[in-house]
């Protein structure tokens, strides 16, 4: 994943100290039935399409452009899956981010799916019923996507 420029101007100060970020995931569907997945380069498996807002962006803007910029695939947000707090992630120069993800069902409405920048190493649409392996976060929120229901987040804690 590319790191947006806004992000590298906070960690010249910040350190590798934690980010609390915002996240976006977007699950797309054809007119099949079938969900977009893009290969990703760094780590070499099939994912869910996602990204970082830039500041000011609104989410669903941003998982428009997202998904254009990884996939190619032009898509329409039809409504929020989910809202959730992800556990901590270091990556392997030490940064340390927590994201804040919102999680899109969205339609795909134009553009030929393919590889469109140095995110991903392959991009396809699969049958829900035939999907790649794919880890719990994306296999969740393809699910959650297919179900008819209201948004999902973790249930408050009272104390």
């Amino acid at each position: 994943m590319a790191t947006p420029d806004f992000i590298r101007t906070l960690r010249a100060s910040a350190g590798h100290q934690l980010l609390w970020l915002p996240g976006v995931t977007a699950i797309v569907f054809d007119d099949a039935g079938r969900v977009l997945l893009g290969r990703r380069t760094d780590t070499r498996k099939w994912s869910v399409i996602g990204g970082i807002p830039e500041p000011g962006e609104q989410p669903a803007d941003c998982a428009v452009r997202e998904v254009f910029e990884e996939t190619a695939v032009r898509c329409l947000p039809e409504r929020v899956v989910l809202v959730q707090a992800l556990q901590p992630v270091t990556y392997g120069n030490g940064d340390v981010c927590q994201y804040m993800d919102i999680t899109f069902r969205c339609r795909a409405v134009g553009g030929e799916a393919r590889v469109n920048d140095d995110e991903s190493l392959d991009v396809g649409w699969f049958a829900v019923d035939a999907l790649p392996d794919l880890n719990e976060f994306a296999l969740s929120r393809i699910k959650r996507a297919m179900a008819e229901e209201p948004t999902w987040f973790e249930p408050a804690t009272l104390g």
